[in-house]
């Protein structure tokens, strides 16, 4: 027996039920696991499935970001050659193994209502190098709530500092590191053991549990360059759904029940449902319930398609098989008519009889609708899919930006027409992965509601971020300019260039700004006049910040009466300058900051709750 061997002899094996449940017939068809592999962007989600297939999926992904869920069927024939002798002969009755492959950026959230309930495992992938990640956070926090059992995959540990990485065990690659290797991979697996700590979750080493229902199991991994690592990580998987998740596997023999996740027009066939059957047996007889808008559709199946093991139904390398028969779980194209309002992400279910039927559109009755709330004021979404558009109400939600209007399909002139009279920073429609009808181009033109389109949602979400900062900047420059704003000056000495009817002055600005129209305030709590131009030589200006020199005219006041050289003077602002200026979110520097608390110091003179 060899030393990696030896150390993970205690691994998951199947055991006897607990007394007092109910027994399982140890001989019963098991259908394979549903097995998700979620995480933060770019962490090798998609990698690890390329890694098993021998694929380049990853790359064909709009921004190298996978977009939608895809599903691929792993054979335990696979398993078992990946494993090796990891895996015993006999320790387990799984015909395998169907992967979900979910965007990144979506972290899960696109099978949270309809899916959720379509992952049996996870696979949280880590990038070892860089730890948690805001996707990575929400996705813990999805699975927590959906209580799915997951693993964590620590992933690019070829990256770390010295590490000497091969194909194959990591417990075995791991003997042969250098102390300073082995050094770093502690440092920085014991960061990301507190960070499960801190949600609550009890982790370890994989080899070190005793209890895989109690610890979270961390396997180290190298998916990109040599599959280091994946030998452990599917017989981690193997072994917990074995022993664990038994009861959840067995295989219905009913009607299939499953979700759809794309509608794709093939050449030759039409239009076609990605689907993953997730319960019982679909047959090319079968008759179809699917959610719709905007009512089911009931239609007959006219082929079932399903990918040869390893490969991927988003974008297959070899011909389909056409089937007669598909037990869950499985990933497969249907063909079918009259599917036209059938869109991503809705359930289905297969009927035989008329009763059947009715009990299948029952169940669709509430399905179709999305858990997204909506408010009186916000943006308007739209997306391809009830996935693609839950996920990108999340993104909002967790942002803080409400949502008037979301709705799946391409961007109508109804949208603008809903955005028209909102608030400035919300006359806006999100769209994801979906056409803009004419009209409603012509729409956008005329009334100014802007339009972000993308196929990846958070490039949606930053680009809106980037153009309300663009607002609030342009708000506030107004706020500017319509309201007195903190501002002190000083006369220059020798800079008296009119005493009276106005008194024109060389002043300096000390802090602030100060503009036309602007009252001037002494140090005596005393308005005595207002500004009533500025000039920089021959240039008249608007208003003149910190450090400027300028020449100011100031009505009623004269110079050595009023004012003198010298003086240091500030523009008079009211308690609801002050407030207007803060509720607008305008950024005051220190120093304009010290101004106010100044004027405060002064204005309490006469009036001591003034400012408070």
């Amino acid at each position: 027996m060899t030393p990696e061997e030896e150390e993970i002899e205690d691994l998951p094996e199947e055991e006897s039920e607990e007394e007092g449940e109910e027994e399982i017939d140890p001989d019963a068809p098991l259908r394979q696991p549903i097995v998700a592999v979620l995480g933060h962007v770019d962490h090798g989600k998609t990698s690890l499935l390329d890694f098993v297939r021998g694929t380049t999926v990853v790359q064909r992904e709009a921004g190298a970001i996978t977009q939608h869920i895809g599903a691929t069927e792993v054979p335990f024939e696979t398993v078992s050659k990946i494993c090796g002798p990891l895996l015993k002969e006999g320790t387990t009755t799984l015909p395998g193994l169907l992967f979900i492959d979910t965007p990144g950026h979506h972290s899960f959230i696109t099978l949270r209502s309809r899916g959720g309930a379509l992952a049996d495992l996870a696979i949280l992938v880590v990038d070892i190098t860089e730890g948690f990640k805001p996707q990575t956070i929400e996705s813990i926090n999805i699975l927590k709530q959906q209580q799915t059992p997951f693993i964590l995959a620590l992933n690019k540990v070829d990256k770390l500092p010295g590490w000497h990485t091969r194909p194959g065990s990591f417990l075995a690659n791991n003997v042969n590191q250098s102390s300073t290797a082995k050094q770093n991979f502690q440092t920085r697996m014991y960061e990301i053991i507190g960070e499960l700590g801190a949600h609550g979750f009890d982790s370890a080493l994989f080899s070190e549990i005793e209890d895989f229902q109690k610890t979270i199991a961390l396997i180290p991994t190298s998916v990109k360059e040599t599959g280091e690592g994946v030998p452990e990580l599917f017989m981690i998987l193997m072994g917990l759904a074995q022993r664990y998740l038994r009861g959840n596997l067995l295989l219905g023999d009913g009607s299939s029940e499953g979700t759809i996740i794309e509608i794709k027009e093939e050449k030759g066939l039409g239009k076609t449902l990605g689907v993953i059957i997730y319960n019982g047996i679909l047959k090319a007889s079968d008759t179809l319930i699917i959610g719709a808008q905007p009512e089911p559709v009931v239609t007959r199946v006219r082929s079932l398609l399903r990918p040869k093991p390893l490969d991927e139904f988003r974008d297959p390398r070899q011909q389909f098989d056409n089937v007669k028969i598909v037990g869950a779980a499985a990933g497969l194209k249907v063909v079918a008519p009259d599917i036209e309002g059938v869109v991503a992400g809705a359930p289905f279910y297969s009927a035989s009889t008329d009763e059947e039927i009715d009990a299948a559109l029952d169940r669709l009755s509430d399905s179709m609708k999305s858990n997204i709330k909506c408010t009186d004021e916000g943006v308007v979404i739209r997306a391809d899919a009830i996935g693609s558009l839950e996920a990108l109400a999340y993104e909002l939600s967790a942002a803080n930006i409400p949502i008037v209007n979301a709705s799946v399909g391409d961007v109508s002139r109804r949208d603008v027409v809903t955005a028209t009279p909102s608030e400035e920073e919300y006359r806006a429609i999100l769209a994801f992965n979906v056409r803009t009808h004419p009209d409603a181009k012509n729409e956008l033109f005329e009334t100014g509601v802007k339009l972000f389109e993308s196929d990846i949602v958070y490039k949606l979400l930053e680009d809106y971020q980037k153009w309300k900062e663009q607002i609030k900047v342009k708000q506030a420059q107004h706020l500017r300019e319509d309201f007195s704003h903190p501002g002190k000056f000083e006369i220059l000495e020798g800079h008296t260039f009119r005493t009276r009817d106005p008194a024109v002055v060389g002043v300096r600005v000390l802090g602030g700004r100060i503009a036309l129209n602007q009252g001037v305030l002494r140090n005596d709590n005393s308005v005595i006049g207002h500004i009533q131009s500025l000039r920089s030589g021959d240039q008249v200006l608007k208003e003149a910040l910190q450090g400027e020199k300028v020449a100011i005219a100031i009505n009623n006041v004269t110079v050595g009466r009023q004012i003198s050289e010298g003086d240091v003077l500030y523009i008079e602002m009211d308690e609801r300058s002050i407030l207007k200026v803060r509720e607008a979110g305008v950024k005051l520097d220190p120093i304009e900051e010290d101004i106010i608390t100044e004027m405060q110091s002064i204005k309490r003179k006469d009036q001591p709750f003034w400012g408070r």
